[in-house]
């Protein structure tokens, strides 16, 4: 029975040669497209990988070439050179007193306060015919007394000096460079840091003006400072320097930097009675 069928078929086939081939190009179809079907179920069946799982690590030294080492950073000297700002000496922080002494000396110690430069000017018009050096220990404070500090110094031809471990700091190096010749003593501390504008609550707009009347600052010290023939090196340490901290000169670099002129004077020991 089944050689009869196939008989049928096979004589089928030979006298529909067109429907053979459309019959064999179905199979084909079907074959690929149940191929298709097991495929989606195999991948619908896998267990689901989680989004949040962390990418292959790749080997980063093999897949890139080798780097340089990183170069080190170019505030790490600058940071091993800041000290805190002086804090130990009750004078200091008081507002600037002014004591005539012998030698011609005019001694200004304390800090620099709005209308200093009015009392000094005072304290130069009672002596000023006495006075050859003003002698400064001072932590600095208001930058435009401290300009006009030293304008008034250089108008009158005064020297400056720090003696001996003592400080001027901040906006004092301002009233320093006035001058006609600038000596510091054996330990003197003279440093400097960035300028402040006054704090203020107020908006950005409030924020902008005080950026903009700190720049006019900085540029009227740069000014004061070429003036006087001191080199612009030493702003740019002040503009460096974070505002509570302090970038103190060292001998060698107050002298290369022309902020001291002369040594400082020899005087005689006080006699012992």
């Amino acid at each position: 029975m089944a050689s009869a069928l196939n008989r049928r078929i096979h004589a089928w086939l030979s006298d529909n040669p067109d429907e053979s081939i459309l019959r064999w190009v179905f199979r084909t179809i079907l074959v690929v497209t149940v191929a298709v079907l097991v495929a989606d179920l195999v991948e619908l069946n896998a267990p689901a990988v989680s989004s949040d799982a962390a990418p292959p690590q790749l080997d980063i030294q093999r897949e890139q070439p080798d780097l340089p080492a990183e170069p080190p950073s170019v505030l790490a000297p600058l940071m091993k050179r800041l000290m805190p700002l002086p804090q130990g000496d009750r004078a200091l922080q008081q507002p600037i007193q002014f004591e005539l002494r012998g030698g011609a000396r005019l001694f200004a110690t304390g800090t620099i306060t709005p209308g200093s430069a009015r009392a000094f000017a005072d304290e130069v018009e009672r002596h000023g015919e006495y006075v050859k050096t003003i002698v400064l220990n001072s932590p600095g404070g208001s930058v435009a007394d401290a300009l006009a500090m030293g304008r008034l110094i250089r108008a009158r031809k005064f020297a400056t000096e720090v003696e001996a471990g003592k400080y001027c700091a901040s906006s004092c190096p301002l009233v320093f460079a006035g001058g006609v010749e600038r000596r510091a003593g054996d330990r003197a501390t003279i440093g400097v840091h960035q300028i402040a504008a006054a704090p203020t609550t107020a908006t950005a707009v409030r924020s902008g003006n005080d950026m903009s009347l700190a720049q006019n600052i900085s540029a009227r010290c740069q000014r004061h400072l070429a003036e006087m023939g001191v080199d612009l090196k030493v702003w740019v340490h002040a503009m460096e320097t974070p505002h509570d901290q302090l970038f103190t000169f060292k001998p060698d670099e107050l002298k290369a930097l022309n902020l001291v002129t002369a040594a400082p004077e020899s005087r005689p020991e006080k006699s012992r009675s």
